[in-house]
């Protein structure tokens, strides 16, 4: 009885923070609700049918779900998810309070909870998933979650504690998510030879050593950072066979995109689905908020890529090239959500940068950006304090057949959006 008045209370809470367009409610309900029951989470979802999803990974965890939601959804089934992007244990709690009825209850055939990185081991005391699709790990917020080994000893134990019963769905590419799955039955995806780059020069690569001896790896090929099919000369450890490495149909461009799609393949053929049902779900795919989001704002086409890290940064940067932009927003912040240490901008590639017509910078770290962007020896570009202003700048200088691209970290892109749509996403 003690989780019906803070559901009552979170309730309240949602819809006044939508009524006065602060938000959507997806944080502080869940903040109280676990004051009042640290253990509302487990309490709430032992008492339905769900069947529980979990997705976490440093890049690609709102596509990748976004994905799977598409696909259950299209093929008649229910889902709650925590699709603003709330991904801390008061997020998770406040999807639940949005999705329950006034007592207490679920009745949707699925949830799809993406994780923090060091929220999945909190998350996994709470809930014991059916599904545990784990992505990839790039050094990312290093004042907030420290270097790969550490987050992925965190997930090694907690995901030692999982019943066989959870299908648990890992990337073959990266070595440290392969290596997850040495000791226990997994599915892997990845891309296949056909994919690959033909070479083994990478780009800011993160996890250049053997997860179980620590010796060099050895790589064949190679897609990006350090992903690709490798081996290890010393103890023999290499890249497991995948059960999903190509597929008919990509919703969203990118080398990236392609691993998302393959993850949620894997998932969606896991559950139960034929790869028709997929493909012509993913046909009415539209993507996550800052995820490739396209927005038109004065009648000019807009597209924004969050861009978070050195990983994320350059697989934008080459999927945009790709797209023959012109016009490019670069926007920088060191908020807690971005992570206050912004030195990783030094470890972006940016070739070719002269394709670009103009480059604009804006956000809160705006001249480290611009003083990045100097030492390329690019000079068209211009700063600007206010980030409206430089939307402005931006929309003035995109043709109407064009796009005007915009890389933001994430608390830059939450930013971006209202400006774009007058509305709050948290």
């Amino acid at each position: 009885m003690l989780n019906l008045p803070l559901i009552a209370i979170g309730k309240t809470i949602s819809k006044m923070s939508q009524t006065l367009n602060r938000g959507n409610g997806s944080t502080w309900p869940g903040h109280i609700a676990l004051k009042g029951n640290p253990n509302f989470i487990k309490d709430i979802i032992s008492k339905s049918h769900l069947q529980v999803i979990i997705v976490a990974g440093t890049n690609g965890k709102t596509t990748t779900s976004a994905l799977i939601k598409t696909g259950l959804e299209k093929n008649q089934r229910t889902v709650l998810q925590n699709e603003s992007g709330a991904n801390l244990l008061n997020g998770i709690a406040s999807t639940l309070i949005q999705h329950c009825d006034s007592a207490g209850k679920l009745t949707q055939d699925f949830a799809i909870f993406e994780i923090d990185e060091n929220v999945l081991p909190l998350i996994l005391k709470q809930v014991t998933p059916d599904y545990l699709i784990l992505l990839n790990l790039f050094r990312d917020q290093l004042d907030r979650y420290g270097e790969l080994n550490t987050v992925t000893t965190k997930w090694k134990e907690a995901i030692d504690t999982l019943p066989e019963k959870t299908k648990i769905i890992l990337n073959a590419d990266d070595p440290q998510i392969a290596f997850l799955g040495e000791k226990r039955k997994a599915l892997y995806f990845g891309l296949s030879d056909l994919k690959y780059k033909k070479s083994n020069s990478q780009q800011a690569p993160d996890s250049l050593s053997c997860p179980r001896c620590a010796a060099s790896l050895i790589f064949e090929h190679i897609t990006f950072s350090h992903l690709g099919n490798w081996h290890c000369n010393e103890c023999r450890l290499e890249r497991p066979k995948t059960e999903q490495d190509n597929f008919s149909y990509y919703p969203l461009p990118g080398t990236y995109n392609q691993y998302n799609t393959h993850a949620a393949v894997l998932v969606l053929k896991a559950i139960g689905f034929k790869e028709k049902q997929i493909t012509d779900a993913f046909n009415n795919f539209t993507p996550a908020f800052g995820r490739q989001e396209k927005i038109n704002y004065h009648e000019k086409n807009v597209q924004l890529f969050l861009s978070k890290n050195p990983t994320s940064f350059n697989q934008s940067y080459t999927t945009i090239k790709e797209l023959g932009a012109k016009t490019l927003l670069l926007v920088l912040n060191d908020r807690v959500p971005d992570g206050r240490d912004i030195s990783w901008i030094w470890d972006v590639d940016l070739p070719e940068i002269e394709k670009f017509s103009h480059i604009l910078i804006a956000g809160d770290r705006v001249y480290d950006m611009a003083l990045r962007i100097k030492y390329e020896d690019y000079k068209n570009f211009q700063p600007f304090e206010n980030l409206e202003d430089a939307i402005n700048a931006g929309i003035d200088l995109t043709k109407k057949e064009e796009t005007f691209f915009i890389l933001p970290t994430y608390s830059a892109m939450l930013e971006v959006r209202k400006i774009l749509t007058g509305k709050k996403i948290l």
